[in-house]
């Protein structure tokens, strides 16, 4: 036994454990969309169902000899594509299909050795079932499924605690590859053991002995459905957690180890699924989603009230399938609905809904779909008064879900969806501006314009006239033409700085931002400057450009509330440094409710031989136009000494004692919370 689990923990370890490390990898490569995580979990679970797949290809058509050397075979030429590492390559094409070419580096960087892993779970409890362990009553195989769960949980907690605040990526995907031929080596070792005991000792065929009428179609539906429900949950709320609060491996980790501790609790022993105890819970789960859904929340409840309610609703939906499990005989049957269910699910999230929707309809669909599969379950043994009332309590759930999904369009001008977002402008009515238009990202404002003719040319939000960027830009030269440079357009309001003969070059990687701001806001029209935009990566596009000569060049690109991390490292700031006249200024935006980037900022400067200065406006609450921002500007040391009167009261950012500097193969976000 100890054999089997030593290779089953190592595998589902590695298993999970490689998620984050090749998310983080790539993640700069695509904006830092909080969608690279949910592209990526669709293909790991596309990957488990192949795997599912393939071992019960091999359990119901080969001898145990034959899946053993078939099987053999597989990880020894999974060796050849060691190490871990994604291609730069993507880089280039990335941005034309993001979500295939997420699907595609994966594929080319980890396909193969993931694949192998995903298989080792339900392999080794088939093996192990027909083992002489089993046949003299040894431990229950789905006591491995629930050993394999408590590893993946603990790679994924370990991930951001110990492992991403003191490896670099690249030290990280070589660590995991050499743990992968590790893995190899106990699996090679455990075939060749349950070999010798298959010629030894002939399978007793006590796992078979009751294996009862194999599972109906309706059961294996509802295995799926049960499964996909748990998946779409899994997703949608991992989705929300990360765009309003920032896309981090912590906030990618914490749903899904949520996720795989249900699992742990429901398949190691059905008593820690209680019954009456969740279902009880689960009504008031869907409580405090309406409320997240409907109203928001602080961060802090936010993550608490989502995180709670997902493990009742994981809790309900893995606890019913194990409930519902198969004879010992078709596990691998069930395990592959299991993960068909996982996939389906998955595709929904990550592929379909931002093809087809415009916006995050996949959350109410979700949670409509527990409810009602609860109702199926629960179905046969009620009586027929309490069908009618749990019936009408599903029809009166499902209506208010389509009310809250069309509260997420009504009321605004324009609703967009795609791989990088959901946008949507909203007007109202402010009581001294009239009109007031803002573009939205999420709930984060990302831009806005008061639409009266007497204020429609004045900057507003964090481009106000007494913020740090609008400070900077009038102190540059006003006796010649100034060429400026913007990575993040939102609504375009810093076109208003730009005065004919200028030239600002404006770098957007999502095209329905710039459709959004030529069609429902009239900075751009009304700058008399020249208007060059260029869709793309702001940082990629810049490393592949001729340098720009820029007098000024802003930072400005958000993901919700969040800056992309790739666009702050070191290496990053040197790719803007390199555009930049003699005397021009780096400003970089870090306005953020739940992060002080200030010393990332100042251990830039440092590494590239710049003082950061730091402008934080907090305007009166009666400010017509000014909201809180927080600007860094990079300049000289000698600029620095002779500061013009407008940017005098910079406060320098000193290097925090400690801290380790941003790099592209290494940054941590726990060092910088709030």
């Amino acid at each position: 036994m100890m054999l089997f689990a030593t290779t089953v923990f190592l595998s589902a370890f590695l298993l999970f454990q490689i998620q984050p490390i090749v998310a983080k990898m790539i993640l700069p490569w695509f904006g830092g969309a909080s969608s690279v995580w949910s592209i990526c979990l669709v293909f790991f679970q596309a990957e488990l169902l192949l795997g599912y797949a393939y071992v019960h290809w091999l359990h119901e058509r080969l001898a145990p000899q034959r899946q053993m050397l078939v099987h053999g075979a597989l990880l020894l030429l999974s060796l050849a594509t060691l190490p871990v590492v994604a291609n730069p390559a993507w880089k280039d094409v990335a941005q034309a299909h993001p979500s295939l070419s997420v699907l595609a580096v994966l594929a080319t960087t980890v396909g193969a050795p993931y694949l192998l892993l995903s298989t080792t779970g339900p392999l080794m409890q088939a093996w192990y079932a027909r083992s002489a362990a089993m046949a003299s009553g040894g431990v229950q195989p789905y006591r491995l499924y629930a050993l394999s769960n408590l590893a993946s949980m603990l790679a994924l907690l370990s991930y951001p605690v110990l492992v991403e605040p003191f490896m670099a990526v690249a030290d990280q995907g070589l660590g995991w590859s050499a743990g992968y031929a590790v893995f190899v080596l106990s699996c090679l070792g455990t075939a060749a053991m349950t070999w010798r005991r298959g010629r030894t000792q002939p399978d007793s065929g006590s796992a078979d002995t009751d294996p009862g009428p194999p599972p109906g179609w309706r059961e294996c539906l509802l295995w799926v459905g049960l499964a996909a429900t748990a998946s779409v949950l899994l997703l949608s709320i991992t989705r929300h957690l990360t765009q309003d609060v920032a896309p981090v491996p912590f906030l990618w980790v914490l749903p899904l180890s949520i996720y795989l501790l249900s699992f742990i609790l429901c398949f190691d022993a059905p008593r820690y699924y209680v019954r009456p105890l969740f279902l009880t819970a689960l009504p008031l789960a869907f409580l405090a989603l309406d409320h997240v859904m409907n109203s928001g929340a602080d961060v802090p409840v936010l993550i608490t009230l989502l995180c709670v309610s997902l493990f009742v609703f994981c809790m309900v939906c893995h606890g019913e399938l194990v409930r519902r499990k198969p004879p010992v005989r078709h596990l691998t049957l069930f395990y592959l609905m299991l993960s068909v269910g996982g996939a389906m699910g998955g595709m929904l999230v990550g592929l379909v809904a931002p093809a087809l929707f415009n916006a995050y309809y996949e959350l109410p669909l979700g949670l409509f779909a527990c409810a009602a599969l609860l109702l199926v379950v629960l179905w046969s043994p009620l009586q027929r008064h309490w069908r009618v009332l749990l019936l009408i309590a599903l029809l009166a759930y499902g209506a208010r879900l389509v009310e809250i999904s069309l509260s997420y369009v009504q009321g605004y001008r324009a609703v967009m969806r795609n791989f990088y977002s959901q946008l949507r402008v909203e007007d109202s009515v402010d009581e001294k501006l009239g009109p007031v238009r803002a573009m939205l990202h999420g709930r984060i404002n990302h831009g806005e314009q008061a639409l009266a003719p007497a204020h429609r040319r004045q900057p507003t939000a964090y481009y106000c006239e007494r913020s740090g960027i609008a400070r900077a830009l009038r102190s540059l030269p006003q006796d010649r033409p100034l060429k400026l440079g913007v990575v993040g357009l939102g609504t375009g309001t810093l076109s208003v700085y730009a005065r004919a003969g200028d030239e600002m070059r404006v770098y957007e990687i999502n095209d329905q931002v710039l459709a959004l701001a030529r069609r429902e806001f009239s900075y751009l029209a009304d700058s008399p400057a020249r208007i060059v935009p260029l869709l793309g990566d702001g940082r990629l596009v810049l490393e592949r450009e001729a340098p720009q000569g820029f007098d000024l060049l802003a930072m400005d690109a958000f993901s919700g509330d969040s800056i992309p991390t790739h666009l702050l490292t070191i290496e990053a700031v040197r790719a803007y440094l390199r555009h930049l006249r003699p005397d021009g200024l780096l400003a970089v935006h870090i306005t953020n409710r739940y992060l002080d980037l200030q010393p990332v900022m100042a251990s830039a400067a440092a590494a590239t031989g710049k003082v950061a200065l730091a402008y934080d406006l907090d305007p009166a609450d009666d400010d017509l136009y000014c909201r809180h921002s927080v600007w860094v500007l990079f300049v000289s040391p000698q600029q620095a000494a002779r500061l013009p009167a407008g940017l005098a009261d910079g406060a320098v950012l000193a290097v925090k004692p400690g801290f380790k500097p941003w790099t592209d193969t290494f940054s941590n976000l726990l060092t910088i919370l709030k």
